[in-house]
């Protein structure tokens, strides 16, 4: 028979006390998974606040550079994903592409010794072991300025990889040049060279739903995040990411209106009234929202059982490359 929400997050809870775990969710997960969790965040909160735990096993409801980001910081702890899903942006790029890329700004005259990587969190291992083998780290969108202007001081050309938005809108804010990788312009002639990877949930917000929202309700704040196309993020009143569009949103007074640019599972959590998705349809992580209550429960009763679904195996070398890239950010 099949069990009910409320049967299974009891069951979830029992498996809790009795194992050596800790549920961790990302904000964009569905309330009901989102709600059963220990440890809740971003990404690379999420990494952080686990390292710090001693439990054994990490239940990470996310994506799977998110589970591996964990492992990378945590490699002695065993993390498991109650449904292996997949970030889209992550998986534009791999290991060869990223290799492709480099030879494609060696052909157009930019070198190799003239090239400092960053990747994106939200990047999987392979990609971040071989920015760290190039002396590159990672970032976040809440601290990309800051690395860029760290790796800047290098005197070398920047390639950022996967998102081409974060990159073009920090080189906005920083006024610096940029390109995407096979835009047909130079590379030579750019500060920070992009590939062309994107989110596919941060490009439904458009221009015209800004415009929509100022009409609608004059005075409205616009709040988004900077996987935004530029031209959204150059109209909206504040650019930030996960954590930053939280601490502004609910800080705001409660009668000022706000719409969001962002997944819509946070949004919604955000405040109770004045509070708007800028979006003419709902901007929901298709992969963000595989993972089911269901799906912890199976996880959990398969760690209980001996046998672990879907744990995340990092091979020695991009561990230690990978690792590497992220710690460069850390020291930071």
């Amino acid at each position: 028979m099949e069990l009910t929400i409320e049967q299974l997050k009891e069951k979830i809870n029992e498996y809790k006390k009795k194992l050596s775990v800790k549920v961790v969710a990302h904000h964009y997960q569905r309330d009901e998974v989102f709600g059963i969790a220990d440890i809740t965040g971003d990404s690379l909160e999420l990494a952080i606040k686990t390292k710090e735990d001693d439990s054994e096993f990490v239940v990470f409801c996310g994506v799977g550079f998110m589970g591996q980001s964990v492992k990378i910081l945590s490699p002695n702890k065993r993390v498991v994903m109650p449904k292996a899903a997949c970030c889209a942006m992550a998986k534009m790029i791999d290991g060869m592409q990223f290799d492709a890329s480099i030879k494609a700004l060696n052909d157009s005259g930019v070198t190799s010794e003239n090239i400092l990587p960053i990747t994106y969190i939200n990047s999987n291992a392979d990609v971040k072991a071989k920015v760290g083998q190039m002396g590159g780290m990672v970032c976040t969108s809440s601290n990309a300025k800051k690395i860029i202007t760290t790796a800047l001081k290098e005197g070398k050309k920047i390639l950022f990889v996967p998102d081409r938005c974060l990159g073009q809108n920090i080189a906005n804010q920083m006024g610096l040049k940029s390109c995407v990788i096979g835009d047909g312009t130079n590379p030579a002639d750019a500060d920070i060279i992009c590939f062309n990877g994107f989110c596919s949930v941060h490009q439904l917000f458009t221009v015209d739903d800004i415009s929509f929202y100022r009409k609608k309700y004059p005075g409205i704040l616009i709040a988004v995040h900077p996987e935004c196309d530029p031209a959204i993020c150059d109209a909206a009143d504040f650019v930030g990411s996960t954590s930053q569009l939280i601490n502004f949103i609910t800080e705001l007074p409660q009668d000022q209106k706000v719409a969001v640019g962002t997944e819509f599972n946070m949004v919604n959590r955000l405040r109770p009234k004045n509070t708007y998705v800028l979006s003419s349809t709902k901007p929901e992580c298709p992969t963000m929202n595989e993972t089911t209550l269901k799906d912890v429960y199976d996880v959990l009763k398969s760690i209980d059982e001996g046998e672990p679904l879907n744990e995340i195996q990092i091979d020695a070398n991009t561990q230690k490359w990978a690792k590497i890239a992220l710690e460069r950010m850390l020291a930071l």
